[in-house]
C-alpha cells in the first residue's frame, strides 16, 4: 500500500515516529523489542507508533515466530524523498546516533532466520 498524501502530516508530526522511520532508512529492519532499545521507551508506545506507520502504508511488517519485524514499505518517489530527508537531519544526528549505540549494545537483539517477506 502507498502511503496517502493525506495522513502525511498527521503521522510525520510525531518525533518518534520520524525517529523510527529515520531508524528503519538506516537498519533496514528492526523487531519492536530493538525499537523499544533504540528509543528508550515503552513497548506499548512503539507498538501504537507502528500500527499508525504501518495503516498509513511507510512501513511492512514481518512476523518470524514471536518477533515481529518492520522495515520500510515500498514508497513512492516522494516517500523516499521525506525518509531521506529524516536521515540526513530531519531526526537530530545525535539523537539518532544514540538510538544506534543502544540498539548496538542490546543484548535481547533476535536473530533473523530470514529476511524474505510474507505475504
Amino acid at each position: 500500500m502507498m502511503p496517502a498524501m493525506n495522513p502525511l502530516f498527521d503521522v510525520l508530526s510525531d518525533g518518534s515516529r520520524r525517529h523510527i522511520l529515520a531508524l528503519l532508512a538506516v537498519e533496514g529492519e528492526l523487531c519492536v523489542c530493538e525499537l523499544v532499545a533504540a528509543l528508550d521507551d515503552i513497548q506499548p508506545k512503539i507498538s501504537r507508533h507502528l500500527a499508525i506507520l504501518r495503516e498509513a502504508g511507510w512501513v511492512a511488517p514481518r512476523r518470524e515466530g514471536a518477533w515481529m519485524f518492520y522495515r520500510l514499505a515500498d514508497l513512492p518517489a516522494w516517500g523516499q524523498q521525506v525518509v531521506v530527508a529524516l536521515q540526513q537531519g530531519a531526526v537530530p544526528a545525535d539523537e539518532l546516533a544514540t538510538s544506534r549505540t543502544r540498539l548496538l549494545h542490546f543484548a535481547g537483539r533476535p536473530t533473523r532466520a530470514t529476511t524474505q517477506e510474507i505475504p
